[in-house]
């Protein structure tokens, strides 16, 4: 039994999941495994994403420390940047796993179409 924020979890796989699970999460977080990005660049990067569900999604891996939120003023426009922490890092291999089984998965099952 595992406890995080006053909430329990039956398993390992179930505090991994915490962090990392949802649509979005391990989304953004590829996107962040080549280095710091601005938000606009995940944006990009992830256009099927609402703005909303971007920022809220950041906010949580923030929260989490899984992510690091860096503001810069010392020019307008202000930037913000948002990269892995070295507690996000240690989720790399995770996230290798889960998209070397989405490049293989196509192959492997009749439901999945790639386009």
């Amino acid at each position: 039994m595992y406890i995080i924020d006053n909430k329990s979890y039956p398993c390992c796989t179930s505090v991994t999941m915490r962090f990392i699970g949802g649509k979005w999460k391990a989304v953004i977080l590829h996107h962040l495994i080549e280095g710091a990005k601005r938000y606009n660049e995940l944006r990009k990067s992830i256009p099927t994403i609402t703005e909303r569900t971007l920022s809220l999604q950041l906010k949580q891996l923030e929260d989490d420390g899984i992510v690091d939120r860096t503001v810069f003023t010392e020019k307008p426009p202000l930037i913000v940047e948002y990269e892995l922490t070295g507690f996000g890092k240690t989720l790399l291999p995770v996230l290798d796993a889960i998209t070397k089984w989405g490049i293989e998965a196509p192959v492997n099952s009749k439901k999945i179409i790639r386009n």
